[in-house]
């Protein structure tokens, strides 16, 4: 099968990295990069990191509007996915470079593969939220990552063509996850504005980076719950997509001596900084999930997830705060007392082990049955 995939964002490459190479064991793929993610400490280290191949195509969109971001997309795609003629596109997750790959494809009436089909905020606010419904209802296999998400999909009166397959980021976690265990992996980072080098247990690490957290009056109070729980003696690692430090920069707001504001790291820097925290605070799906599967103490800065199930089987490690500061104080303390973080995250690194959960190779096995239904 000739399948055209197409990614624009750090998640949606960290999901290739697992698919793309048993993809490509069966397949013929070409690979389409949008650029949503456009500088290379946002995605262009992942390619080297991950061992991904360099795009066949790279639209260089950028940023802008959403309306901005999806038309340069919509005009970019349509001659490279028309030219190649493929027998289905590949899209992932929920941002606008899945929506623009689902709008094209569905407009020149080629099928779709939808991965991490059925997941539900039920928040509409979220333009990803809506991105997912569009690209769920416009495809023709729904890989569904949960039975959640497989029940959403059955609400909506979507039955035919979905198959639960699992989870590919796991897929990656697992491997990458045993390879940064060892504390070493924490010498090795260079971080502006320490004092003093990163230790097991001695920081919190911390992700912000959704449009409904770039607003003056958001970035004012998230800016506040991050003082509240930032500490000299455990200082908050946050690692800013280059948009919202724009937006805080336009605030003019300190963030304190003892949130320290980085780049986005790569893969396996952003994995090893997550196991070894004392907790993590995130509006990020992604970054949710990974906390998940290492087992670290999480609270997730928004009012809704679409990660249920994580947050149910946690055992109370993964708790919704939104930005509400005296509750996220309240949990830090009952998850992640300070002074007990060292021996908290040493153990976590001790023990980890997670089993992968073989959604390439299933996404992959469901499109070569396809193929061979034609």
């Amino acid at each position: 099968m000739r399948i055209v995939s197409v990614v624009g964002t750090r998640p949606q490459l960290i999901k290739a990295a697992a698919l793309s190479p048993v993809l490509r064991a069966r397949h013929d793929e070409i690979f389409v990069d949008t650029g949503q993610h456009y500088d290379e400490a946002m995605a262009g280290v992942f390619f080297t990191e991950l061992g991904l191949p360099r795009p066949d195509h790279s639209l260089g969109v950028g940023g802008g509007s959403h309306a901005q971001q999806t038309g340069a997309m919509l005009t970019g795609l349509e001659p490279i996915i028309a030219g190649s003629r493929p027998d289905a596109v590949l899209v992932y997750g929920d941002t606008n470079s899945t929506l623009a790959g689902s709008l094209v494809a569905a407009k020149l009436t080629i099928p779709i593969a939808h991965v991490e089909a059925g997941l539900r905020s039920f928040d509409r606010r979220m333009p990803e939220e809506v991105n997912r419904i569009v690209s769920d209802h416009l495809a023709r296999w729904r890989f569904a990552p949960t039975p959640t998400a497989v029940a959403n999909l059955s609400a909506e009166g979507v039955t035919s063509d979905v198959y639960e397959v699992g989870d590919l980021m796991r897929d990656l976690a697992a491997r990458v996850g045993q390879e940064v265990r060892q504390p070493a992996s924490l010498a090795a980072l260079a971080i502006a504005g320490l004092t003093a080098p990163l230790t097991p247990g001695g920081y919190l690490f911390a992700t912000i980076h959704r449009a409904e957290n770039r607003s003056a009056e958001a970035i004012a109070v998230w800016s506040s719950l991050l003082r509240e729980v930032a500490r000299a003696d455990r200082p908050v690692i946050l690692a800013m997509h280059p948009g919202t430090l724009t937006a805080l920069e336009s605030t003019g707001i300190n963030l304190g001596p003892d949130v320290i504001v980085t780049p986005p790291f790569g893969y396996r820097s952003s994995l090893a900084l997550q196991l070894h925290a004392a907790a993590v605070l995130t509006d990020s799906g992604g970054v949710q999930r990974e906390a998940g599967w290492l087992g670290v103490p999480c609270l997730i800065l928004r009012s809704t997830t679409e990660w249920v199930e994580l947050v149910a089987t946690s055992a109370g490690r993964m708790v919704v705060v939104g930005l509400d500061a005296g509750l996220a104080v309240s949990e830090l303390a009952r998850l992640a007392p300070v002074g007990a973080g060292a021996a908290q995250a040493a153990e976590r690194a001790m023990t980890f082990r997670l089993e992968p959960a073989g959604a390439a190779e299933a996404i992959s096995r469901v499109l070569a049955v396809a193929e061979g239904a034609w």
